[in-house]
């Protein structure tokens, strides 16, 4: 009885949750049942991505951030199926992370593209300044990791960078969402070059990373 009523007092957003990771699971069922590998997800959603990047080109911000919701879901489900079907591979997770570094520049340069045609400089230098910091994020954790034995310290990864840029395009706002992304991913690099620099100092660098030599 008592485990009843806990049940029944559960917040709202407890039972939305259940739900969704509910019909999650059935329709990672269902994509694992059609037979389609978790690598063909990859490239599926790189074909998504490559669409809203077109469309962000246009300057139909709104269909872009559907599409980019889409691609998102599929850049979520990929490794998903590929747990369920059992082929998690080292080769396909490197693909996956590859890919996405294409994907992301490809979104960037669509924003790039479309401040250029309608002669708004400012925003095409900040379009590309946001995909320049947006790249550093992901490469300073590959370089410090493979110094120090991890470095996620910081903000503004990549599900935080989609989030910003699908709200932007869904609300008309992308300026606004440009310059978070802009500014948040160069202090995720600065501090993540901070941290792997303490790291090293204090001695905790990988076995046989090539560590220069101070002066």
């Amino acid at each position: 009885m008592d485990n009843d009523r806990k049940e029944l007092n559960r917040p709202i957003t407890y039972w939305i949750g259940e739900g969704a990771g509910w019909l999650l699971q059935h329709v990672i069922t269902g994509l694992a049942a059609t037979g389609i590998t978790p690598n063909m997800f990859t490239f599926f959603a790189l074909g998504v991505n490559s669409a809203a990047a077109a469309l962000f080109a246009m300057g139909r911000f709104q269909a872009a951030a559907a599409a980019l919701f889409f691609a998102a879901f599929l850049d979520m489900v990929d490794g998903q199926v590929a747990r369920r079907v059992g082929r998690v591979t080292a080769f396909g997770a490197f693909l996956d992370s590859t890919l996405d570094r294409y994907s992301d520049l490809g979104l960037y340069m669509g924003l790039v593209v479309y401040y250029t045609l309608i002669g708004r400089s400012f925003y095409m230098v900040l379009a590309a300044v946001a995909m320049a910091s947006s790249f550093m994020v992901s490469y300073s954790r590959a370089r410090a990791e493979s110094l120090i034995a991890t470095c996620k310290v910081g903000f503004m990864e990549r599900p935080e960078r989609l989030v910003l840029l699908i709200m932007g395009g869904t609300f008309d706002r992308m300026a606004p969402a440009l310059w978070v992304i802009a500014t948040i991913s160069t202090l995720t690099v600065i501090y993540r070059v901070v941290y792997t620099w303490q790291e090293l100092r204090a001695g905790r660098a990988l076995p046989g990373a090539s560590v220069p030599q101070p002066l």
